[in-house]
């Protein structure tokens, strides 16, 4: 249950709208019960086992007056019936019932409506902060979870905790308060018959109780299950084109429904478990309720008879009604213990630790003013070292290439610049400062990342190529467009820069999307520039303008270039060829190339090819 009480964190703003349920249904509750207890002194009076008292009581605000409010209504009822007759006195019962209800109904109208609020936006909080969690953790953590994991804690267990347990939330508030008035009436009634029914209902809520230890297991294994048909279904749709090309359609067809009839025999399991507690709970009820009539009946028809027909009538009236929350309890305990497993998954999120922390001291930098330096840089990723000992100065206005074969650390070197990593040994560095001791807010509004992968948003070309930037106007944008080869091609668009690119940019071709990521790049005005292949999966024409845009960003900027097609990095001032984690080589194009190296290699077996 320790999941329910951190859920519960959440509503801790909310608190107020707690108080307000709690007065509203306790006020509800009065009147539910009083619209039960009028009839005891009616049957009473009915019968002829109680005399009408003959005046009026005197009520006030002390305890021997308000104990006297029953006998204030017996009074009046009884001048009612006198003067009306007992089907007049019935109906007096009956529109005092009417008015309970009515009452009863509105102020449950209110409770509901406070503890709405109060859910609802608990719940909202939640989603903010594991989105929140999302954005914040490391380039680390999203390079070795599952989106689909990701996406399933968003959706799948937030809407689990909502349904589960904040749709129980009200039952801490409501149901108490209705099981502590109807057991302090029904003590004032027969307090050994009440003292029976509790020890009687306990003995039913242990076994009820022995059928929901598996459910929090179960229910987290079913969640975890979902979140696996969540990523495979995310797999499909990432890899469509790969599943059609290869015709395994079959074999993504056979791993979805083995996921899904998985994940339909553990809801089953649950669901049955779950299930079996209402019926259970309102047959053992119903026992406790044949034994309580049965020995109430022989208080009142007995020779030593202790209660009257009318107070044996209400006492099993009330024990009814108390039967109600009590299922409820015992419902909403199985759902909440359901919910626990979604909860136990969010707060596991929400516990990564972040490795890439802002210093509280963090200082501000604004400008660039003289040089990058990586010193004695190592990296290791899972007990993998993937850069060992990098000593690299990059010069402002430089532009350095980093060339390699592929796993050689070339995109894990870059990623440590903007802080998507943070280095296991060594110093990265811009003037001077070691950038954990900077504002890494600071630190990446330093920079334009152009990548391989052009990464565009399900918005206009316009939003795409200001994302980030705010109050940027048209003229700026479209400036930005010109500068990386995308105007031409944005205009013939059918509504120019306000058309919708679709999910991931998917309208445009691979040539136009890598251009709006550079438009992208060109609006931030960077100082540094980072280009990750930023041309390598290109057409010939595509990369020719690509590689002309990429030219006009670069001048006057520090950057640096990662590229398998030498040929476009031919012009930059240093290159360093890497090779298992370290620097084998560097310096110019032409430098590396006499000197018959591993940059040398390269450049042939690119001629070759």
């Amino acid at each position: 249950m320790r999941y329910f009480f951190r859920v519960l964190r959440y509503a801790g703003p909310y608190r107020r709208y707690a108080v307000l349920n709690v007065v509203f249904n306790l006020v509800s509750t009065v009147f539910h019960l009083a619209s039960l207890l009028v009839f005891i002194p009616f049957l009473n009076l009915l019968f002829g086992q109680t005399p009408p008292p003959t005046e009026r009581p005197r009520i006030d605000w002390t305890i021997a007056g308000i104990k006297r409010l029953p006998d204030l209504f017996n009074w009046q009822m009884g001048q009612y019936i006198q003067e009306h007759g007992q089907v007049g006195g019935l109906v007096f019962i009956c529109a005092v019932v009417a008015l309970c209800f009515l009452l009863k109904n509105l102020f449950r109208y209110f409770a509901l409506w406070a503890i709405g609020i109060l859910r609802n936006r608990a719940v909202r909080d939640l989603r903010n902060a594991l989105y929140d969690k999302v954005l914040a953790l490391p380039m680390r953590y999203h390079t070795g979870e599952r989106k689909g994991n990701i996406i399933s804690r968003m959706t799948n267990d937030v809407q689990e905790i909502e349904f589960s347990i904040m749709n129980y939330i009200e039952m801490i508030f409501r149901e108490p308060i209705t099981i502590v008035l109807s057991l302090a009436i029904m003590i004032g009634i027969s307090w050994k018959l009440t003292v029976i029914a509790l020890l009687l209902l306990p003995i039913s809520g242990l076994i009820i109780g022995r059928i929901g230890k598996s459910l929090r297991k179960e229910g987290l294994r079913a969640q975890q299950k979902a979140a696996d048909l969540l990523s495979t279904l995310e797999e499909t749709l990432t890899g469509i084109r790969v599943i059609k090309a290869f015709n395994a359609e079959a074999a993504m067809q056979q791993r979805f429904r083995r996921e899904n009839q998985m994940l339909n025999l553990l809801n089953v399991f649950t669901l049955r478990r779950r299930d079996l507690a209402s019926p259970l709970s309102e047959f053992l009820g119903a026992l406790v309720m044949v034994a309580l009539v049965y020995l109430g009946g022989s208080l009142v028809i007995g020779s030593n008879a202790s209660l009257s027909g009318g107070e044996f009538i209400g006492y099993i009236i009330l024990f009814s009604q108390l039967l109600a929350p009590a299922k409820s309890f015992t419902t909403g305990y199985y759902w909440i213990r359901k919910g626990s497993a979604s909860a136990e998954r969010i707060f596991e999120l929400l516990a990564v630790e972040n490795t890439v922390r802002e210093r509280t001291d963090a200082r501000p930098i604004r400008t660039f003013n003289d040089r990058i330096e990586f010193r004695g840089v190592s990296f290791a990723y899972e007990g993998a070292l993937v850069l060992k000992d990098i000593d690299l100065i990059v010069p402002k206005g430089r532009s350095v290439a980093l060339v390699g074969t592929s796993g050689g650390g070339k995109t894990t070197m870059v990623g440590l610049l903007p802080r998507f990593y943070d280095a296991s040994s060594g110093q990265v560095m811009i003037d001077g400062h070691d950038i954990r001791d900077l504002r890494v807010h600071d630190l990446r509004a330093l920079m334009g990342i152009v990548t391989q992968d052009s990464i565009l948003f399900n918005d206009t070309v316009a939003n795409n190529i200001a994302f980030g930037a705010k109050g940027v106007g048209m003229e700026a944008i479209e400036q930005a467009a010109r500068v990386s080869n995308a105007h031409e091609f944005i205009v013939r668009l059918e509504q120019g820069y306000q058309t919708n690119i679709g999910d991931g940019g998917n309208r445009l071709s691979g040539g136009q999307k890598q251009r709006l990521a550079i438009a992208r790049a060109v609006l931030k005005n960077p100082p540094i520039l980072i280009l990750d292949e930023a041309t390598s999966a290109l057409d010939t024409e595509s990369e020719r303008l690509v590689q002309e845009a990429l030219y006009r960003m670069m001048e006057g900027r520090t950057s640096l270039v990662i590229a398998h097609r030498l040929s476009t990095i031919q012009h930059c001032d240093e290159i360093c060829v890497l090779q298992h984690g370290g620097i084998i080589e560097r310096g110019t194009h032409q430098e590396l190339f006499d000197r018959g190296g591993q940059y040398r290699r390269l450049c042939d077996m690119q001629a070759f090819d």
